[in-house]
């Protein structure tokens, strides 16, 4: 449930210390009297308001606010009358805890100093943290008829440990922007219907262009720093929207950036949907006496195998829970599927060598000949 600190006021208390209380009990309410005066004069709770704790790294924050961002915008929530409050407090509190300074001096003394310090600008950070993205509707007839730039489509190529785990990858765009120029220019150019008077009684109907008369811009190239969110479980042709990333329009508002997920290949792992798929090479000698072994997955972790009977060319085993994590749901995982190869001695065998493996292995020489492509 959320709890905005900053509407927490004091109350005054009677504690019933006579004979019949207990000191215990007195001592307990003083004390609780006392915290709650200390959240007023703190201010607001960010630790709480972005449910974090206060040993959270910066890219912890970065997960928390984005989630909460979308999930608590007024656009979302346009029943809830405190929708833009807690927005506002979900900004404060990410403009606070991912800033380093902003964060120790808060830490410290709470939000009280840090607004006698001016250190609170009281910025919206979401559209500068990951751009709008397209998340909430709105928006009127009139802004959807102002002439847009184009949009800009670009692969962007991550690993699989990252789609595995999560990241926070930072791109720079060189942008160009429109600045201020000298002179004017024609805009907003368009076809009017006008009548020309020919003479008595006589009159011509005809299209003509009309523009305004605009001050003049250039372009200029700017460097944009944007960073996005590869989200664990995220698959290949998933999009991120940046809004007005893209092409500038002289005459009305730029373009969208899309980024679009695209999977680099891995030199261990194939990733098919949720599930990943390897292949391991074993000597002759562990895949008929058995072996243990452990493979590293993409976060690091160990997944052991063990196998104390013959393993064939070919052989598959499965471990559960041991593939990609799924999209919607984190705590889901798809299976890791683990097909064997044998690599056979390339020594020439004694003829004693070749005895005892006859001897040991006890096998008939049946040969079979067959369409193996076919199944029979």
């Amino acid at each position: 449930m959320w709890t905005n600190q900053h509407q927490t006021h004091p109350t005054k208390t009677t504690v019933p210390c006579g004979r019949m209380a207990s000191a215990g009990v007195c001592l307990l309410l003083c004390v609780n009297l006392f915290l709650n005066v200390l959240i007023v004069l703190a201010g607001r709770d960010f630790y709480n308001i972005l449910g974090v704790s206060r040993s959270a790294n910066l890219n912890q924050i970065k997960k928390a606010y984005r989630r909460l961002a979308k999930e608590l915008h007024p656009d979302k929530n346009p029943d809830d009358p405190d929708a833009s409050q807690k927005f506002q407090d979900l900004g404060a509190a990410y403009e606070v805890l991912s800033d380093e300074e902003k964060r120790r001096k808060y830490d410290q003394c709470g939000e009280e100093c840090l607004k006698k310090d001016g250190m609170m600008n009281g910025a919206d950070p979401f559209a500068s943290f990951f751009g709008d993205f397209g998340f909430f509707g709105g928006g009127s007839s009139n802004q959807q008829e102002t002439p847009k730039g184009a949009t800009i489509i670009m692969d962007l190529y991550v690993t699989l440990e990252e789609l595995y785990s999560g990241n926070f990858v930072e791109i720079t765009r060189n942008k160009p922007v429109m600045k201020p120029a000298r002179g004017t220019r024609q805009c907003n150019c368009r076809q009017e219907m006008v009548t020309r008077h020919l003479g008595p009684g006589r009159f011509q109907m005809m299209q003509q262009t009309v523009c305004d008369e605009c001050p003049n811009v250039k372009l200029v190239n700017e460097e944009r720093t944007l960073e996005i969110e590869i989200e664990p479980g995220m698959v290949d042709g998933q999009e991120t929207r940046f809004v007005a990333e893209g092409e500038p329009h002289l005459d009305g508002e730029p373009g969208d950036l899309i980024l679009k997920i695209n999977t680099m290949p891995h030199p261990v792992f194939e990733r098919r949907g949720d599930d990943l798929y390897t292949n391991v090479t074993l000597s002759l000698q562990d895949a008929l006496v058995g072996f243990s072994m452990d493979i590293e997955h993409l976060d690091g972790h160990k997944v052991q195998i063990t196998r104390d009977k013959i393993t064939w060319p070919g052989a598959r085993i499965r471990k559960k829970g041991e593939g990609m994590p799924n999209y919607e749901n984190n705590n889901l995982h798809g299976t890791l599927y683990i097909t064997f190869d044998i690599e056979f001695p390339k020594t020439e065998l004694s003829e004693q060598q070749r005895e005892d493996i006859k001897r040991i292995l006890n096998q008939n020489s049946n040969n079979k000949v067959y369409n193996g492509l076919r199944g029979f």
